[in-house]
């Protein structure tokens, strides 16, 4: 049986110095490949901008999930985009995304909308049908390697029930504390997406890391 769940390793739990490396080796086990953007503003943190994301698209056909933890990443959408950038997630919580969907349409950009744990669920229903992903972080953004926050998970299963009974084409990702003990109980919530970092780049076989996530989801689905 083919696996439902997709994997997202995230390079930022990764080795910046030899990040081409790290990229190669969890290839074979990545659907995605999530790419942290922070700002500085919008969370405590900065890390990358387009100029990186443009050479990893250089080096992997790997779809490029660009989490863009930004108080204004209008002003940045086709800069992502012309670097590589396959999708883009912008937050609700900075407003303004009417304007954000409708620019990453025109950009041919995959539109993914985040939320963070203490927003709440009805902050992102009214765009669901607008969107191609939504993203449940799980922690609070801006930091890898934070413990999951179980809470978040009825969140998921709001969103996932209203993407079924509407026949909405909508991954729900989520990130934030992802492992193979945290992957199952979003899964059984209706995630189908799943962002690790620490659990797999920090772990000594990162590829064998990022299975036992994508075998654990899957049989908390029955696959």
């Amino acid at each position: 049986m083919a696996s439902t769940a997709r994997i997202a390793p995230s390079i930022l739990s990764a080795d910046f110095a030899a990040l081409a490396e790290a990229i190669d080796c969890v290839a074979p086990q990545a659907d995605l490949l999530h790419v942290d953007v922070m700002d500085g503003h919008f969370v405590p943190n900065l890390t990358i901008g387009p100029p990186v994301v443009k050479d990893i698209d250089s080096h992997t056909d790997l779809y490029l999930d660009c989490h863009l933890m930004m108080t204004n990443p209008g002003k940045y959408l086709e800069a992502f985009r012309n670097a590589g950038a396959d999708g883009c997630t912008v937050h609700v919580e900075i407003g303004g995304t009417a304007e954000l969907v409708e620019d990453m349409r025109r950009l041919g950009l995959d539109v993914g909308l985040a939320v963070n744990p203490e927003t709440p669920y009805e902050a992102v229903e009214p765009w669901l049908d607008r969107i191609d992903l939504l993203l449940v972080m799980s922690v609070h953004p801006g930091f890898g390697g934070q413990s999951f926050m179980p809470e978040v998970v009825p969140k998921v299963r709001r969103a996932r029930d209203h993407i079924d009974a509407h026949s909405l084409p909508v991954a729900i990702e989520v990130d934030g504390g992802i492992d193979e003990k945290t992957a199952p109980e979003m899964a059984e919530a209706g995630a189908t997406v799943f962002v690790a970092g620490s659990a797999i780049f920090k772990d000594p076989d990162p590829p064998a890391a990022a299975l036992r996530i994508r075998q654990a989801a899957d049989r908390a689905n029955g696959g």
